[in-house]
């Protein structure tokens, strides 16, 4: 178990919370207690959400990795017809990390301004978000859509254009609370349900279809 980079500084600023409000504590009494309390909360609260948990599960070269930790909202097409979307909320309890659905290239990320809506309603499709494309072979293709929430609203890519990626590999975190979306050619054979409990880089989200 370890934690995502853009939590340690966090975590260390609560430890530096606790260590000033024990000495203050000392010097002035209770005075002290309210930082150390913070402190602690938030070093416990940032370690718990900012946690990287061991994911060293093994594809077979069919699998669709599940992107993000969370609960199936959806399994659709939307805008186009050749393409079925998964949509994952994340609620603040879940890993926020990202990972690749399958090996391959990544062609680009965009990153597009919008909206903070809750990650769990329809609107927040239309969220502040990057657009992760990833392509392997026979035309195989996984975008990944990494969508804020209405809190912190920060995200972060961790792969750049022209970079390559396994299946199961980190590729981005969200702060929050928050929505992961993937994009897979319509002829794949999906794995889950609306409602279903997903993992990142344990759940097999579905098969490719032969070629």
């Amino acid at each position: 178990m370890g934690f995502a980079p853009e939590g340690i500084k966090l975590i260390c600023i609560g430890a530096v919370s606790v260590v000033v409000g024990c000495i203050a504590s000392f010097w002035l009494k209770w005075l002290g207690v309210p930082l150390l309390v913070f402190g602690v909360f938030f070093s416990l609260f940032s370690a718990f959400f900012f946690r990287d948990p061991d994911r060293n599960a093994v594809f077979a070269p069919e699998d669709i990795v599940c992107p993000a930790d969370g609960t199936v909202l959806s399994v659709r097409t939307e805008d186009d017809p050749n393409v079925t979307v998964v949509r994952i909320f994340l609620s603040v309890f879940n890993v926020h990390l990202q990972r690749s659905p399958m090996e391959g290239k990544v062609e680009s990320v965009t990153y597009t301004k919008g909206k903070f809506a809750i990650a769990y309603k329809p609107e927040a499709s239309k969220n502040e978000r990057n657009f992760i494309k990833i392509t392997g072979a026979n035309g195989r293709f996984a975008h990944v859509e990494q969508l804020t929430g209405s809190i912190a609203r920060r995200i972060v890519a961790y792969v750049k254009a022209g970079g390559e990626v396994k299946a199961g590999d980190k590729i981005g975190m969200i702060y929050f609370g928050s929505q992961v979306a993937v994009y897979l050619p319509k002829d794949v054979r999906i794995s889950v349900n609306p409602g279903d409990k997903v993992y990142g880089a344990e759940t097999i989200l579905g098969h490719w279809a032969h070629q």
